[in-house]
């Protein structure tokens, strides 16, 4: 029966194990912050195309920042959105560095929120578009309906306006809660209380001489067409 020296047969795996382990470890901190360094540059170059586009200024015409700020809520809209698209690559470097580090389960959790980051992203695009959008639109309509010399261009404007707001809403609910019961429910409770409330007050507004202005309006509108 051979000698065997215990001490080298238990220190020297737990040597090895701890120089693997510290390997590791300094190999998920470099690797980390580059990734974080590099999601810092991202964030930024997403904030200054945005300023570049005016985006700010969009998002106060449309009246956010009014709204924001009653709520003492203090937001630079294009930093915002610069710094969704720097965390969802800060969560990419710690997710790389902790696989090295062999975490599992933490791994997973990181793979989890990964997986719905691009809904996060996706929602944050759509309104970014919606904003944009609905600003040129507003001013096609309004400019559209007063060349037309009727009248009721701002109001035409705000119901197109609110329209893709409207629209945007439920994109947005639905890129984030994807087949969602609830937003099917809103979506519809939403539609449905507009038309009733449409109908409704299309009804008392006949049945209380709205019929007389109806007719004004529409004389009006057609006495500026005529001058034309």
């Amino acid at each position: 029966m051979g000698y065997v020296d215990w001490s080298v047969a238990i220190i020297q795996p737990f040597l090895q194990g701890l120089v693997a382990f510290v390997v590791n470890l300094l190999l998920a901190i470099i690797v980390f912050v580059i990734g974080y360094l590099i999601s810092v540059g991202i964030g930024k170059l997403v904030t200054e195309i945005l300023k570049s586009i005016k985006f700010n200024k969009l998002f106060e015409k449309e009246g956010w920042k009014t709204a924001l700020q009653r709520a003492r809520i203090d937001v630079d809209p294009s930093g915002f959105i610069g710094a969704i698209f720097k965390w969802v690559f800060v969560m990419v470097s710690l997710l790389v560095a902790v696989d090295i580090l062999k975490l599992v389960q933490f791994a997973d959790f990181l793979t989890d929120v990964l997986n719905y980051l691009p809904s996060v992203i996706g929602a944050a695009l759509i309104f970014v578009a919606a904003v944009i959008i609905s600003d040129i639109v507003e001013k096609l309509v309004r400019v559209a309906v007063e060349r037309m010399k009727i009248g009721y261009g701002y109001l035409a404007a705000s119901i197109v306006k609110w329209s893709i707001w409207i629209f945007t809403i439920f994109l947005v609910l639905d890129q984030l809660l994807p087949n969602s019961m609830l937003v099917q429910i809103l979506y519809s409770s939403i539609i449905y209380g507009i038309v009733g409330a449409l109908a409704l007050g299309l009804g008392l507004a006949i049945g209380h001489g709205g019929k007389d202005v109806a007719a004004e309006i529409l004389q009006d509108m057609k006495k500026k067409m005529m001058q034309k």
